[in-house]
């Protein structure tokens, strides 16, 4: 069982952060020439999840260790409040039609599991309910992984309450970041405690393990997502499709 209380946000001590990044950048470079791969071959598609509160680095991660990725190769969605066409239809209606085709890899910036997170904490949905959400995904995501050959990578970006204050307390003092202040993440923090509870029991229901990525220091984020990532698709035989007789 994971206990997130227990978990560091930080990175180990004595690692140098400037070889650190430097390493990054090499890595974000070789995921991109395997995206490049997966494209060709059409075999395998790769779906990244990332969840974790307000101003844990969702977008900032998705720059970092994707930046050297063709937008061909990849792509982003952001799930929000549903619309009113997507309240309207089952709660994976929305995501369903998200997943990764075979060749791709696919970014979720928030998810699925937003309905049984916030939902929750705000008791906008009953436990029964939220039970039978968690056998719905589970369920979905055994599905993409049998039936169409897609791995599933889930970050929670595991942030201190400390740091949150830090990064929002920045969106007020920096002009620069003026545009991403949002006084409703403000209000969300008040149920820190609560989140906390809900993420910890996602993450121990799911059957597609979780990766705790520490946060508080982007460097250090950075390289271990982009670390994370890479041995993924290193160890999921990538190869160019080879003419033969004329055709491939």
């Amino acid at each position: 069982m994971i206990d997130l209380s227990k978990i560091s946000t930080r990175a180990p001590e004595g690692l140098d952060k400037d070889k650190t990044k430097k390493k990054t950048e090499k890595i974000a470079k070789r995921i991109g020439e395997l995206a490049e791969i997966m494209k060709a071959q059409k075999k395998h598609s790769l779906l990244i999840v990332f969840q974790g509160m307000d101003s844990s680095g969702k977008d900032g991660s998705t720059e970092h260790v994707f930046g050297a990725t063709s937008p061909s190769h990849v792509s982003v969605k952001g799930f929000k409040k549903p619309t009113e066409e997507e309240f309207a239809h089952d709660f994976l209606w929305r995501v369903t039609k998200e997943a990764p085709a075979k060749g791709m890899i696919k970014i979720f910036v928030r998810s699925h599991y937003e309905d049984i997170l916030v939902q929750r904490v705000h008791k906008w949905v009953t436990e029964e309910r939220v039970t039978q959400r968690i056998n719905a995904i589970n369920a979905w995501e055994t599905l993409l992984i049998e039936d169409n050959n897609t791995t599933i990578l889930k970050f929670y970006l595991h942030l201190s309450k400390e740091r949150q204050e830090e990064k929002l307390q920045e969106r007020i003092d920096i002009p620069e970041k003026n545009w991403k202040h949002n006084p409703g993440d403000w209000e969300e923090r008040k149920f820190w405690d609560e989140y906390m509870r809900v993420y910890e029991d996602a993450i121990n229901r799911s059957v597609v393990p979780w990766i705790i990525a520490p946060v508080d220091q982007r460097w250090y984020r950075n390289y271990f997502i982009a670390s994370k990532v890479l041995e993924t698709m290193e160890n999921m035989d990538l190869e160019f499709p080879i003419l033969k007789d004329g055709q491939a």
